[in-house]
């Protein structure tokens, strides 16, 4: 059965068990920055710096400073940023890391041919060194994740690892996909290095690209497979039915099944909606529990005492469906230990949540999140992906008619409602609003229609010609063609 589960596990991540590697866990960006910051300073050949976001505060200018003291050393060194997820962080930035001599590239930007192309994004946090030591996280870069001590406030909580080994050459990999679709990819010259084994941890790289749902089969067949218990930390959790289904049977089989969310948020709407999404699973059995602290920005999960993930994919469809996504699956026992222990102590410092005798989901005393959250870690735009989710959510069961509601859910479909009834009422007065936004739309995919058939025209044009035509790309770089032989 062990066998039949690790090809099924195989096959779903769409990637395979990777023996003779070693895995640190990191906590928090007290564990995590000096790690990463260490790793750099000691390059010698190169560095591949993945984030989806920099922040241009002081931990995003220490970063900055130590990559510019390698690059002028004669290091290679390339960094990918999301364009979103780099939206605060000035052009002044980026421009003096390529004045220093770093390939920096952006992922993603609007571009007038693909008018929704810009709903993908590069939610992946990694860095790889000199293709012996690697990392993957939850954590991007900015003074949230370290805190102020001065004003009170605490480091948001987050998770990651540290990997040398074999596994090591798949983050290159990843790194590389990534780099080439954003341009031109790393020339062939400098190919990935095969390391050698440096310990005995079994794991899987699991890097996701847009409309692969490999995290998404990954995460209901670990679900379903879970034997005894089953432990997940998430920031911005939305599940989708099919995941929801998949935790309740789990329970009810009598799998010990938890979940650690945020309590905090630097947006208030999404508390009530993220807990009109926790009775399905508490009715189930399922456990949640919210984080009292700052901010939980952890994207983990841990299942039987030996599978364990770390990560950048959140259990919503924006990381299943729509990102990319980069995340270690560990296979041993030691390690998934730990993960376990750094998971109870965690829930000291968490509210567990229930359905009282009223039938109403709600924390027992209400604690208050008493720290403010340091002002921006980059988070806004999830929760706000998960809040739309569970709106969205709620407004389809209402229609279909498929379940009953709470009085939580009565508020947002009442708000949802009057809101939709005004813009009808001001579509009436002024139908311009819609009119002249819906004729700029259609004529935007008119033109990147028109556009993209001219670059496949010019393409298969040169190729009747017996000429060699770059490949073309979509709005995300993905390479879809390659140069013909000559």
């Amino acid at each position: 059965m062990r066998a039949l589960a690790e090809d099924a596990l195989s096959r779903a991540a769409g990637a395979r068990l990777l023996s003779g590697n070693r895995v640190r866990l990191l906590k928090d960006g007290r564990e995590n920055y000096p790690a990463w910051l260490n790793a750099i300073g000691a390059a010698r050949r190169h560095i591949h710096f993945e984030s989806y976001i920099i922040h241009e505060d002081s931990t995003g200018r220490e970063f900055a400073d130590a990559l510019v003291a390698r690059a002028r050393e004669g290091v290679r060194v390339r960094v990918v940023y999301d364009w979103m997820g780099g939206f605060g962080t000035s052009r002044r930035f980026w421009n003096n890391l390529r004045a220093a001599g770093i390939e920096v590239r952006c992922y993603n930007p609007p571009r007038m041919d693909s008018p929704l192309g810009w709903l993908s994004r590069d939610h992946r946090k990694s860095l790889v060194v000199d293709g012996q030591i690697g990392f993957i996280a939850g954590l991007c870069v900015g003074n949230a994740w370290i805190g102020d001590r001065a004003r009170k406030i605490e480091p948001w909580r987050d998770t990651g690892v540290e990997i040398q080994g074999k596994a090591v050459a798949e983050i290159e990999r990843a790194f590389a996909d990534i780099w080439a679709r954003a341009g031109p990819p790393i020339p062939e010259s400098e190919a990935v290095i095969e390391p050698v084994a440096a310990g005995d941890t079994s794991v899987r790289v699991v890097a996701t690209v847009p409309l692969t749902a490999g995290m998404s089969r990954l995460d209901e067949l670990v679900a379903s497979l879970a034997q005894t218990r089953l432990w997940l930390t998430d920031a911005y959790y939305a599940g989708m039915t099919s995941y929801v289904q998949s935790l309740r049977a789990a329970a009810k089989d009598g799998v010990d099944v938890r979940l650690l969310v945020p309590n905090g948020t630097d947006i208030p709407l999404l508390r009530p909606l993220s807990r009109a999404g926790y009775r399905p699973l508490l009715e189930s059995g399922v456990r949640i529990f919210e984080w009292n602290g700052t901010m939980v920005h952890a994207k983990t999960a841990v299942a039987d005492g030996h599978w364990a993930r770390v990560g950048s994919s959140n259990l919503n469809i924006a990381s299943w469906f729509g990102n990319c996504e980069l995340d270690l699956v560990v296979e041993d026992e030691e390690f998934s230990r730990e993960m376990e222990q750094m998971y109870l102590q965690d829930l000291t410092n968490a509210t567990e949540i229930i359905v009282d005798s009223k039938m109403r989901v709600r924390a027992p005393g209400q604690p208050a999140h008493s720290s403010p959250v340091l002002t921006s870690g980059g988070g806004s735009g999830g929760r706000a992906a998960a809040g739309a989710l569970r709106i969205g959510s709620a407004v389809g069961a209402a229609f279909a008619n498929r379940r009953a509601f709470e009085p939580v859910e009565a508020r947002l479909l009442g708000v949802t409602g009057s809101l939709l009834i005004g813009l009808v009422i001001l579509l009436v007065f002024f139908p311009a609003l819609l009119i002249y936004p819906g004729i700029v739309v259609l004529a935007w995919m008119g033109v990147a229609l028109l556009y993209r058939a001219f670059k496949l025209y010019i393409k298969g044009k040169h190729a009747r010609a017996g000429k060699t035509s770059p490949p073309i790309k979509e709005a995300t770089g993905t390479r879809i063609g390659k140069p013909e032989a000559k």
